[in-house]
């Protein structure tokens, strides 16, 4: 072999090693690609466990309070938080009655913005783009840091709720914002729901008490690009763009109708039979829609598979589980706070008070019903799905994982720090899984 041959060789045998890990340090938006928490990375971790810092490749502790998911880009972590000069009354792991709050918390508070170095989880900046009294009042289980950012891998799209959407680049340089307004939402519990970026557009969709809108957005300039407004009340589901095999549709469910709109602006179709609380994410595979709403003390909690190409209103009769547009419905499937979970040909459901279940993706047929997470307690993140298995974490903290396929098999309870309370849907990249509870921030790799 010649010199100019073992140069190539060479070279070849480098990209192919770091290329994969290179494209695989993103994680771009509430549950990463395809908005479905699921890698093909084979090198993510399947056992970690605190005391004996078994998978802890890092951990720092965090400041403030904020349920937002980490997003990843370019070797970097980047999240959102809010800290209080004066006292915020501790959040209660398990609590889903009596959290209502008529004010909010006394003190000056402080908008952040973090970004961390992925390999050492080392403070890289953190920028404020606000701080003063919140305008309105939040659930005790909600923060004012709870919507998920975007990033394109150039800048980065942070909303605050009603306090607005804020864009900076990588080094945390202030691009443009958006001031927002605030309005009264159901009981008080403020707002959730993530921003969404498709290509020159950053969607927003505001669920209120007074008016609820969509908004689309010009990226670059922050400029308002048309706005929609909705007739709904206080919802929570962050949208999703579905590209099918008929055109691109923006998803946005909600309690009195799931609208599905054009990137214009216009609805192009509604389906009613929601829950009266909307959370989930809707996400797509092989050209079916799905989108759930289960609030725990409805009737009504379907888990709905949509074709494309609808118009009009499809909502399904009161005995009605299918139609030309609706696959199939499970009525009673869907859970409260969690997205499902698509793996593998099948739909896993997560249910806050410790139940698993599991159904076929293309026939709604159930695989097994609800099973419980024995010694599982209250769950409010969304599973994640890589090397055949299930994730599921608690608000103590706790990882249950489920073997992946047709019966129920719990392999595994991993554990982080006792005092851990877990709100944050976990985010993977490459080989790290980053896990955000409320008072730290951990790396969990593979020796």
């Amino acid at each position: 072999m010649n010199s100019l041959s073992s140069l190539l060789t060479i070279l070849c045998i480098s990209t192919c090693l770091t290329f994969p890990q290179a494209h695989g340090q993103q994680w771009h938006q509430f549950r990463g690609p395809g908005a479905r928490g699921i890698s093909e990375n084979q090198q993510l971790p399947l056992t970690w466990d605190y005391e004996s810092r078994d998978g802890i490749e890092w951990e720092i502790d965090t400041t403030g309070r904020g349920w937002s998911s980490p997003v990843i880009t370019q070797g970097k972590i980047y999240y959102s938080t809010v800290v209080n000069e004066g006292d915020t009354e501790a959040a209660r792991k398990g609590l889903y009655f009596g959290g209502d709050r008529a004010k909010p918390p006394a003190g000056v508070h402080h908008w952040l913005i973090i970004c961390r170095d992925l390999s050492t989880g080392e403070l890289v900046w953190k920028k404020e783009v606000h701080h003063g009294i919140p305008g309105g009042s939040i659930h005790i289980k909600n923060s004012y840091a709870s919507e998920t950012a975007v990033t394109d891998g150039k800048f980065l799209y942070v909303s605050f709720g009603h306090l607005g959407v804020f864009c900076v680049d990588l080094d945390g340089k202030l691009i443009w914002q958006r001031r927002g307004k605030i309005a009264k939402t159901r009981n008080g519990w403020g707002t959730a729901a993530s921003p969404v970026l498709y290509k020159d557009k950053v969607f927003i969709v505001d669920d209120n008490d007074e008016q609820s809108i969509l908004l689309a957005l010009n990226k670059t300039t922050g400029e308002e690009i048309w706005q929609a407004k909705r007739p709904e009340g206080s919802n929570w589901a962050t949208p999703y763009v579905w590209e099918n095999s008929q055109r691109t549709e923006l998803v946005t469910p909600g309690t009195g109708m799931n609208r599905v709109y054009s990137l214009d602006g216009e609805l192009l179709y509604e389906f009613g039979g929601n829950s009266s609380i909307t959370i989930a994410t809707p996400y797509a595979k092989d050209d079916l829609l799905y989108v759930s709403s289960g609030y725990v003390l409805d009737q009504k909690k379907p888990l709905f598979a949509i074709k494309p190409g609808a118009s009009g209103d499809i909502s399904l009769g009161d005995r009605e589980t299918s139609n030309e547009y609706i696959q199939w419905c499970q009525k009673q499937a869907a859970p409260y706070n969690p997205s499902t979970l698509l793996y593998d040909g099948r739909i896993y459901v997560l249910y806050d008070r410790g139940f698993f279940a599991c159904f076929d993706a293309q026939s709604g047929k159930e695989i097994y019903g609800k099973q419980r997470l024995n010694g599982g307690r209250a769950f409010t993140s969304s599973p994640w799905a890589y090397r055949g298995h299930i994730f599921c974490i608690n608000e103590f903290g706790e990882t249950f994982v489920i073997k992946a396929g047709d019966e129920f098999e719990v392999v595994d309870k991993l554990k982080l720090h006792v005092e851990d309370m877990a709100m944050a849907t976990p985010s993977l990249a490459g080989d790290r899984l980053i896990i955000r509870t409320a008072q730290r921030l951990y790396s969990i790799r593979q020796k």
